[in-house]
């Protein structure tokens, strides 16, 4: 099977159905020096939206698989995908996408693998999970809505599926936002230790190299990611009902495998698809990013590395901005309005 996106060829964008009406909640553009200053924490205390749902959730053939994605603005803006991570879903957008859309964005925030009502069209298809993997879907999904070229905004999985997509094909990305900065991985750099505080943070990702782990996981999936939410936003006061709505993207029938995998390939643990042995190769070169870029650090998030962006800064070499937020690890969740201004301002780098 071809890899969606190796070759490509530039089409423009045909219109089709008209996107669900969006919410037109206003927003300033801070474009502020202390957003972007060395040193400076932005603290979103008043960044608050009460959206809490998103329109019906459409369904698509792209790649591997049938997506399921939400979708609001205007079908002929500028089109931008919002990427979640894990242990989250598409509703860590359900407050930035209607800002967006009000500003005239097309915005496409899609279920990955494994999550919500994204499906594998086969049964036969390898439930995998390395990170170019992630990448192949995402472009599959822009040709598939006749997107030649998307700003892409992320956190955790999200980031780094855009940034590999910035990476790889830069002229599919118009530009780019990644919380933690760059966050592509070489399996091989992986298996180095980090200091023992690190580590512990990440003590799920050891659990899931165990039989116990994937019984735990698959078992305790609710209560487990409930925990890391917590851990990960330690600030973050979220309700049980927001946590409930995206749980319920966890009862995906693929969920399980496609965390394991996940987790068990970045450890080196189990092999990737040889059919991304290629791009797998050039990744683990640590490509650096030329598009246009604002990266967001959390400043309670525990995997935020110190100093501030300078531990990836020399990793993106085009036109580019730093900001933190007083927030934990689900940036756009717990600052909508301040992620939702990062992607206008990169936009008009």
């Amino acid at each position: 099977m071809e890899i969606p996106g190796l070759a490509h060829s530039r089409r423009r964008f045909l219109g089709a159905a008209a996107a669900a009406a969006a919410a037109t909640v206003p927003f300033g553009m801070s474009g502020s020096a202390q957003s972007e200053s060395e040193g400076s924490v932005a603290r979103p205390a008043a960044d608050r939206v009460t959206r809490t749902s998103f329109g019906p959730v459409k369904q698509i053939n792209a790649g591997d698989l049938n997506v399921g994605y939400v979708e609001v603005g205007p079908v002929n803006g500028q089109p931008v995908m919002l990427l979640h991570g894990w242990p989250y879903d598409i509703h860590s957008y359900v407050a930035v996408a209607p800002l967006l859309a009000a500003k005239g964005y097309r915005v496409i925030v899609p279920y990955l693998r494994g999550h919500g009502t994204t499906r594998f069209l086969s049964g036969e298809t390898p439930r995998k999970a390395q990170q170019s993997a992630f990448a192949v879907d995402i472009i599959a999904l822009m040709d598939a809505l006749r997107i030649d070229r998307a700003i892409l905004a992320g956190y955790d999985w999200g980031s780094r599926t855009g940034g590999i997509i910035a990476a790889l094909w830069p002229e599919r990305c118009k530009a780019l936002i990644s919380a933690a900065g760059y966050l592509i991985v070489n399996v091989e750099a992986n298996k180095v230790p980090s200091p023992p505080k690190s580590e512990w943070a990440w003590w799920y990702q050891y659990y899931f190299s165990t039989e116990r782990g994937v019984l735990g996981l698959d078992e305790y999936r609710h209560d487990l990611a409930k925990l890391v939410w917590r851990f990960n936003s330690p600030t973050w006061n979220f309700s049980d009902a927001t946590f409930d709505r995206t749980a319920a993207a966890f009862q995906n029938p693929d969920y399980v495998s496609i965390v394991i995998d996940n987790y068990r390939w970045r450890l080196g643990l189990v092999k990737g698809e040889r059919r991304y042995d290629a791009l797998e190769k050039r990744l683990a070169a640590a490509p650096a990013i030329g598009v246009p870029t604002i990266t967001i650090d959390g400043s309670g998030d525990p995997f935020t590395p110190p100093g501030n962006g300078s531990a990836y800064r020399k990793k993106f070499t085009g036109k580019y901005a730093h900001r933190t937020l007083d927030v934990g690890h689900n940036v756009p969740q717990e600052a909508p309005r301040a992620f939702a201004e990062a992607v206008v301002d990169v936009d008009r780098f």
